[in-house]
């Protein structure tokens, strides 16, 4: 007989699929919900999802929509969802629109990547807010400052972590501060970070490190336009083939925000990625980002906690 390996030494891909499955049995809760009923009212709760995360997602639109109480609800299809999972979505979600990724335009940009998601909101934001909600998100407690931020038409952006809390600064003063060694190499993000001091002052642009998990696009704003002109100069600082890696979306994501009218940077102690490392009393929106989703059961915990206050 064939011994079982020990859950340390599987896979890391065999290893998440397992935690994936028993999150969600844990979370089928979700399911006894109240619906949400949309508003038609000016703001989009936006998302793309694929039928595996059908579960998470609607721990995570729910709780949203429970503190905003206002919103309709806007979902991209990844090309997964079946039959079954648009059931589910209209039951639970107010019949909501869902669009097909192989529909969005994306030429010059890049295909995938979530890009398509960043380019759908782009192109849909002339007349009303769009809030970009990613699936492995719960928000766990009142949420003023977005209130406040969409009653002002306010674009908002989920940081990257406590030291981004400089929030938007000029493009070469943002490198100089955060890369003051120079250039870097490694992930994309950070190449393109490292080197925005080589882009012209001329263009007066602006960078915050961000989160593109959960970002507020105001209504009326800059389109592709501005983004394209950026997408120029991702492909002059690190090659038009490394524009397709995967965290360019959140590299242009920050930019656009950062170029928006008074972007709000969310305080981070209250609005966080969980890096497996406890939050405050006082936090309201947790982001189980990849890396540490399912550490320490935090991401089960918290999910569980809003399905019981929903259900009551």
């Amino acid at each position: 007989m064939t011994a079982l390996l020990p859950p340390s030494l599987l896979p890391h891909r065999w290893r998440v699929k397992r935690e994936a499955g028993r999150h969600n049995e844990a979370i089928l809760g979700i399911l006894d919900t109240p619906p949400i009923v949309p508003r038609r009212d000016g703001l989009v709760i936006f998302s793309m999802i694929g039928t595996a995360v059908v579960l998470p997602y609607l721990v995570a639109v729910k709780s949203l929509w429970s503190q905003l109480g206002r919103g309709r609800i806007a979902i991209l299809d990844d090309g997964t969802l079946t039959a079954a999972d648009r059931a589910i979505l209209a039951q639970h979600c107010g019949d909501p629109e869902i669009m097909a990724i192989a529909d969005v335009p994306t030429h010059p940009f890049p295909k995938g990547g979530t890009w398509e998601r960043l380019l759908t909101i782009l192109d849909r934001r002339a007349g009303e807010y769009w809030i970009q909600l990613d699936s492995d998100t719960v928000t766990i407690g009142a949420v003023p400052e977005l209130l406040d931020a969409i009653s002002r038409n306010r674009s908002f952006c989920l940081l990257g972590g406590g030291d981004a809390a400089v929030g938007a600064l000029p493009v070469a003063d943002f490198a100089r501060r955060l890369y003051p060694a120079g250039p870097q190499e490694g992930h994309v993000q950070t190449r393109i970070e490292s080197r925005l001091d080589t882009v012209s002052p001329d263009h007066g642009w602006r960078y915050i490190r961000g989160c593109s998990g959960f970002t507020g696009f105001a209504a009326g704003g800059a389109g592709r336009d501005l983004a394209r002109a950026f997408l120029a100069e991702m492909e002059r600082l690190v090659g038009h083939e490394d524009t397709f890696i995967w965290g360019t979306e959140q590299v242009a994501s920050n930019f656009q925000l950062a170029n928006e009218r008074d972007v709000l940077a969310l305080p981070y102690g209250r609005y966080l990625n969980y890096w497996n490392e406890p939050w405050s009393t006082d936090a309201a929106f947790v982001h189980f980002v990849g890396t540490h989703r399912y550490d320490n059961g935090a991401y089960t915990a918290a999910s569980r906690a809003v399905i019981d206050r929903l259900t009551a």
